[in-house]
């Protein structure tokens, strides 16, 4: 496990925030990652716009789609990370499809993660039996690949998780991101299968809107990921979001009952 994640969960049920790079704009980025960083958020999670982002619900698609329209590319948030690095010193997490990993070229983009202080790269649209070209870069720049375990993965969930380095992302429901109101998926079962296996934090993520939802989460995972509220507020905010994203994470931590265990 990276030094960097490790200590996102050191002590503390971790709060992981997702943002889309570049919207409304990567300068915009910059600030609201800092925001969230100092209230509250425990690892950042940084989304590279692409143009079918299939696991995505609405919410994030627009925030892709709003990005896109900027025409920023790899470098451009490469620089955008390098920049924040400077200032802001908890983990920062990329969350991309393989298409523009593709593209860029896997050598060059995992030393460039290296080089910029990214910690690992989630990438939703890569099975685990798929993983090994992938692999031989992550491990070369020790960048790690976080694995993914939906509530369908039963049988699976002892080979993803044995091989899990950083965290693992717990989808809560079955489906795309977005804000769900009631999440019925027993996570105490599936977190406690993985514990059998692994000491890999595990933190939940897909459809966590609110404080009330995070602390129910975080009485059996490790830590709780927020995207499509976030991505929400951005939208709704624009260029101004950044104090209502410092006061809506501080407000979520305070609910999950402040930093320590």
């Amino acid at each position: 496990m990276s030094n960097k994640i490790s200590e996102a969960f050191k002590n503390k049920k971790a709060l992981i925030a997702y943002l889309t790079a570049g919207d409304p704009s990567l300068d915009k980025t910059e600030e609201f990652i800092i925001a969230l960083a100092e209230n509250g958020a425990d690892l950042i999670e940084i989304g590279i716009p692409f143009s079918d982002p299939v696991a995505e619900g609405e919410t994030i698609q627009n925030a892709m789609y709003r990005a896109l329209k900027n025409s920023i590319n790899l470098d451009d948030i490469f620089n955008m990370v390098s920049n924040v690095r400077k200032k802001i010193n908890i983990p920062l997490v990329f969350m991309t499809y393989l298409n523009p990993l593709l593209t860029y070229g896997y050598e060059a983009f995992f030393k460039k993660c290296k080089e910029t202080g990214i910690s690992a790269i989630i990438a939703p649209d890569m099975p685990f039996e798929e993983q090994g070209e992938v692999k031989e870069f992550s491990d070369k720049y020790n960048i790690d690949l976080i694995s993914m375990v939906a509530p369908t993965s039963a049988e699976r969930i002892e080979k993803i998780t044995k091989q899990a380095k950083g965290f693992i992302y717990l989808v809560s429901s079955l489906g795309v991101t977005g804000v769900r109101q009631k999440i019925t998926t027993d996570i105490s079962v599936i977190v406690s299968h993985i514990k059998k296996i692994t000491n890999v934090p595990v933190a939940v993520g897909f459809g966590i809107s609110n404080g009330e939802q995070a602390k129910e989460m975080v009485k059996h995972a490790d830590g709780v990921i927020i995207g499509s509220a976030i991505v929400k507020i951005i939208a709704e905010h624009g260029n101004h979001a950044a104090a209502k994203l410092g006061a809506y994470i501080a407000d979520v931590k305070a609910k999950m009952g402040g930093l320590e265990v």
